[in-house]
């Protein structure tokens, strides 16, 4: 058997608005596929980022969040930032460095440069 990843979804009261963030954030179209209840950003190459409808979303601590992978955490962090998102954090173990953010709907993401 082999298995591939074919989107990652979140939670959201809006899910058109999330997906318009994330697309701007990562490039990517929108796909609608019930409008209002999932909406897509489909990106090549790449997992799609779906967005589902749900009246309450999980509070607390996301058990799956995604890392991004950048050149330049700074800049990419100060863009995202400027999009909407909030910093939350910035951390290092041994030679890898993350920054935390936040979504406008307040799932956690984290950009690194990698080791």
């Amino acid at each position: 058997m082999a298995l591939t990843v074919e989107s990652v979804t979140f939670d959201t009261i809006d899910p058109e608005k999330s997906a318009q963030w994330w697309a701007q954030a990562m490039g990517g179209e929108l796909a609608r596929y019930v409008p209002g209840e999932y909406v897509a950003v489909e990106r090549k190459p790449g997992p799609k980022l779906m967005f589902q409808k749900v009246s309450d979303p999980t509070p607390g601590k996301n058990r799956v969040h995604l890392d991004l992978l950048t050149a330049d955490v700074d800049t990419e962090v100060t863009r995202l930032v400027d999009l909407g998102a909030s910093e939350t954090g910035r951390h290092s173990l041994g030679p890898i460095s993350w920054v935390v953010l936040v979504d406008p709907d307040g799932n956690a993401f984290c950009v690194t440069s990698g080791a």
